[in-house]
This record gives C-alpha cells, sequence and structure tokens, in this order.
C-alpha cells in the first residue's frame, strides 16, 4: 500500500515541480526578454524622462494644481492622488450624496461661467481611477485659464492642444484624447515657469 501511494505520489510532485518551474520562471523569464527586446519603452512602464529623472509614466495619471497647468479627470483613488495602489472605483452610485456633492464642487472648481457647460471628463473618475488622458473638448474648457495663467496669446495654448490630440486608433478605435502630462510637459517648453 506505501509502494501504491509513492508511486502515485511521486509523477503528481514531478508534474507539479515541472509545470511550477516552466510557467512561474522560464515562460515570465522568456515573455520578459521578449518584451525588454521588442518594446523596452512599454515594457518598462513607459516611463517618461528628464535626464536621470523620472517624471511620470504615459499610462498613469497625475495630479496637477494651479491655473498654470491642465488639469486631468478627477482620481478615483481620492486623497492619494493617482496612486496605483489605491486605484478602484468608488462604488458610489448616481443616488450617492457624496458622489454629488464631490462632482458639484468639481463643476464648481472647472466652470469660469455661469452657465458654461463642463466636459464630463473634468468632473468623473476613469474606471481606474489612473487615466491620463482627457477628451480634446476638455483640454479646449481650460485654454483660457491656462494662457492667462501663463501669459500667452489663446492661440499658442490652443494650438499646443491641438497638437498634442491622439486621434483613434485605426480612424475607428477608441476616443480621441490628450494625454495632460505630455500637454503641460510642452506647455513647460513653450512658456517656461518664472
Amino acid at each position: 500500500m506505501l509502494t501504491d501511494l509513492r508511486s502515485a505520489l511521486r509523477p503528481a510532485l514531478v508534474l507539479t515541480a515541472s509545470f511550477a518551474l516552466l510557467l512561474g520562471l522560464i515562460y515570465p523569464a522568456l515573455i520578459t526578454g521578449l518584451a525588454q527586446l521588442a518594446l523596452p519603452h512599454q515594457a518598462n512602464g513607459s516611463l517618461i524622462r528628464e535626464g536621470d529623472r523620472v517624471i511620470g509614466s504615459e499610462l498613469l495619471g497625475q495630479t496637477f494644481t494651479g491655473d498654470r497647468y491642465f488639469h486631468g479627470r478627477p482620481s478615483a483613488a481620492g486623497a492619494e492622488g493617482y496612486d496605483a495602489v489605491a486605484s478602484a472605483g468608488s462604488n458610489l452610485g448616481p443616488t450617492s450624496k457624496a458622489l454629488i456633492d464631490r462632482v458639484k464642487a468639481d463643476i464648481d472648481a472647472n466652470r469660469t461661467s455661469p452657465g458654461q457647460s463642463v466636459p464630463a471628463d473634468l468632473v468623473t473618475a476613469s474606471a481606474s481611477g489612473l487615466d491620463p488622458h482627457i477628451s480634446p473638448e476638455a483640454a479646449s474648457s481650460q485654454v483660457d485659464r491656462v494662457a492667462a495663467a501663463r501669459g500667452l496669446k489663446r492661440g499658442t495654448v490652443e494650438s499646443l492642444v491641438h497638437h498634442h490630440v491622439d486621434t483613434q486608433i485605426l480612424g475607428f478605435l477608441g476616443e480621441d484624447r490628450v494625454n495632460v502630462l505630455a500637454l503641460n510637459r510642452a506647455l513647460d517648453q513653450a512658456a517656461p515657469q518664472p
């Protein structure tokens, strides 16, 4: 009976160890190596650098404050900002007082004149809460504020927005979008901060 148990247990342990080695070490190492060779920028998190300093990622939103910068979508992570560890939906429904109050406050903060409409993506978080993009309409709604704060002509700032619109993939997949970090970096290059 002990011999039967050993003969039945041995193949199970060998298969478990083999698959753990194959799928836990060899396959991930192979895929990581191929990704590093074929797409190193994307494989390393699409990080954006200035010299040796990492200033952000093309894939994660950041908090920009002040009138000198374009603002992104609200983060679902709340006070943590765009912390990927805190990424999740708020689970607040459309009748939630907390959600309604937050959206009203965001509308008031983004409205520059009474009755002005505010693009939805400036007051609603994305599903992950980390989206680095806003719609071209959301960027355009901030042009006057940014131009005034930077002392730039409205047309100059509008041109920057226009040049940073990423169009739909293959002309029909996704939405037109503007990466807020890329736009703000271009803005800093066009009109450096004092």
